[in-house]
């Protein structure tokens, strides 16, 4: 068994004392790895950057410990049958992925600060958390004693972030044997009844897509701040979620957010901790895990996050039409669709997944992965005649691969989607999730199945829709993107700095002088700090055109019958 100590001097100063005590060593050069990354956000993070004064002894005599890799040290262990490291880390990180010290808690990711020991990472692990007495616990790990925690392996370990305070607040529900822990860290005042009933539901909804749970317990660890925030990060036995501010939890708008956030993560226990893609069977956490399945691991769990809200009933369909209709227009907020493959910007992850970008280079796999997922829903259940949907396919990599903790393929996952649908999906994956053809005709043509349409509609911002250009909403008026092909893209660059509309001083009324429809549209803007003048004109053509789903009018019966099938309402 590998132990590890948690203690703190001074909690203001944000820093935690480690000791990672090795026994048994029969190694006399030891190696330890720190964590690159963390599982749920794919890319390096770096976390040696926040370690300070590493050290390690042995016989109470200091040793050398030296630094072979950015995060990954060798210790001279001669014959010493018992070695110990410490070091302290900075824990100041408030997000569903960091960890925090202060006053009034301790919150913890070890996949931060715990270093594994090279070849016994499958070793129990033991961590003891040096705390005052009367704080408490909050972690998907048992308590084997007072403040002690017990993990089977290092994976496990790093899994289970914890919140440590005296002030705490829980609730716990069931659903079908299944114990379900909410617990609340923050200045907030749930309402609890609400909250239980409305975690029930969804919950009760992604076990009768699943048929069981992988966890006996499973646990709600949501930090409530006291400003906006919104994060959440899933775990094999619970998730991590930061939202804020805590004195609008249970107003329509945040609350919203939260039973949104808790959905998507709670399927993350199936979709991507257990139904892993075979690149990331098991982690290999000192370094980049390529993967080209993001769509699924993210792209689906997108989908369902707010598909089974409606299911459960806690969206009707029209508030669950507001949020796919949020997705589209984040979907087409750019030209990145016609550039990069959701599979390939699954890859780029680890390039720069998480960062804006360059104009136009790859899209999110969290967005058009949901886009995806719903167009291959619709899809399924009309070859099908509803006899199969994502359920079935979601069912059979449950039982397939995640139960068996096997890892799957792209192949083995387009080769399942064909055997549910009973006929080739080839033109789906090669046209949607390996290449950039636009998916609007598609969607358009899936959603009339259930009675629905997808419309497009003239982007109500005339700089946007009639020529082709974005501009910051705050400060100075600075262009931020630009439709390719547009008026705008023959004349203006990023960061022109836009000062005038024929003549008269812009100060955030750009919209409303171009709704008097002016005769012509003569910009005057900085560029490098030079002043410039431009006369842009209208091609005709529309440009960041917004997309909505909407019911149809004429809908058949049958396609009513259809759409109750998928949403679980009435039409």
């Amino acid at each position: 068994m590998i132990h590890y100590r948690l203690s703190f001097q001074n909690p203001l100063t944000h820093f935690v004392d480690i000791a990672i005590t090795i026994k048994e060593n029969q190694q006399q050069e030891l190696y330890l790895q720190l964590p690159a990354w963390r599982p749920g956000r794919y890319e390096l993070q770096q976390f040696a950057q926040k370690l300070r004064a590493v050290t390690a002894s042995a016989n109470g005599e200091g040793i050398t410990i030296e630094k072979v890799t950015k995060d990954r040290w060798r210790v001279q262990a001669g014959d010493a049958s018992e070695v110990q490291i410490r070091y302290s880390f900075f824990a100041r990180q408030m997000d569903a992925g960091g960890s925090w010290l202060d006053e009034e808690q301790l919150y913890l990711n070890p996949i931060n600060c715990l270093m594994a020991v090279e070849g016994r990472e499958q070793e129990e692990c033991q961590l003891q958390l040096q705390l005052p007495e009367e704080w408490q616990i909050a972690c998907g790990l048992p308590e084997v004693e007072k403040h002690t925690l017990q993990a089977a392996n290092f994976d496990e370990l790093v899994d289970s972030p914890f919140m440590a305070s005296d002030s705490l607040k829980r609730e716990t529900f069931e659903v079908s044997g299944y114990t379900f822990h909410v617990w609340v860290q923050g200045d907030c005042q749930p309402d609890w009844a609400k909250i239980k009933q409305d975690f029930f539901g969804f919950t009760k909804e992604q076990l009768e897509v699943f048929g069981d749970f992988p966890v006996p317990e499973y646990h709600y660890l949501n930090q409530i701040l006291p400003y906006r925030y919104y994060h959440g990060v899933e775990h094999s036995r619970s998730t991590v979620i930061t939202l804020g501010p805590g004195e609008l939890l249970m107003s329509p708008a945040l609350y919203k957010e939260f039973v949104g956030v808790s959905s998507h993560e709670l399927f993350h226990t199936w979709n991507i901790k257990k139904i892993r893609p075979a690149e990331m069977l098991p982690y290999n956490l000192a370094q980049e895990n390529y993967f080209r399945t993001g769509y699924v691991a993210e792209g689906i769990t997108t989908y369902y996050g707010d598909y089974l809200l409606a299911r459960s009933g806690f969206f009707t369909a029209e508030a669950y039409f507001e949020e796919l209709n949020t997705t589209l227009q984040r979907y087409f907020a750019d030209y990145s669709r016609h550039n990069l493959s959701v599979a390939d910007s699954s890859f780029d992850l680890w390039l720069d997944g998480y960062k804006p970008g360059i104009p136009d280079r790859k899209v999110s796999i969290y967005i058009k992965g949901a886009l995806t997922a719903l167009l291959l829903d619709l899809q399924l259940r009309q070859a099908t005649s509803n006899k199969a949907s994502m359920d079935v396919v979601m069912q059979e990599l449950w039982e397939r691969f995640g139960k068996k903790s096997i890892g799957y393929s792209e192949q083995d996952y387009a080769n399942l989607v064909e055997e549910v649908a009973g006929q080739s999906f080839q033109p789906y994956f090669d046209k949607y999730i390996n290449g950039t053809e636009p998916i609007e005709p598609a969607l358009h043509e899936a959603l009339r199945y259930v009675g629905c349409t997808l419309a497009e509609h003239q982007n109500p911002l005339i700089y946007e829709g009639k020529y082709g250009f974005k501009v910051s909403s705050e400060g100075s008026i600075k262009v931020t993107a630009i439709a390719p092909g547009s008026p705008a893209s023959e004349l203006l660059s990023i960061d022109d700095e836009l000062v005038a509309l024929n003549g008269r001083k812009l100060e955030n009324n750009l919209q409303q002088l171009l709704a008097l429809d002016p005769q012509e549209m003569e910009l005057t803007f900085f560029r490098e700090k030079q002043l410039r003048v431009v006369r842009l004109e209208a091609n005709g053509q529309s440009y960041y055109s917004k997309y909505t789903v909407q019911k149809r009018q004429d809908a058949t019966a049958e396609e009513k019958e259809n759409f109750r099938l998928w949403l679980k309402q009435t039409f």
